[in-house]
């Protein structure tokens, strides 16, 4: 299995930003082509000091390539395309293969 982990930043507006990507990005994910599975959370804690990021998602995808493809699709561009609709400042995109344990 192979993930995509988003961190977002610090948002003026967190409020907003829930409001929308609850109601309307995650429609345009649900969409994504091979998709396996996903998950999010807002209001990321820290350890230790504050938490750089806001929000968090993670999708779960059959291979690394199916991961692209996905990524590559009208659905995937449209998906990524509409992040500066509800997001300010650059997130930061992670890939890895996930192992479970």
């Amino acid at each position: 299995m192979h993930s995509l982990l988003i961190l977002y930043p610090t948002q003026p507006n967190p409020e907003a930003f829930i409001e929308y990507y609850e109601t309307t990005h995650l429609a345009l994910v649900r969409q994504i082509p091979g998709l396996g599975g996903f998950s999010y959370g807002f209001h990321l804690g820290a350890l230790e000091g504050a938490s750089p990021y806001f929000c968090r998602f993670e999708a779960d995808f059959a291979s690394a390539e199916a991961m692209g493809q996905a990524l590559g699709s009208p659905e995937g561009q449209a998906t990524a395309g509409d992040v500066p609709n509800f997001a300010t400042g650059q997130p930061v995109i992670l890939t890895f293969e996930k192992k479970v344990g």
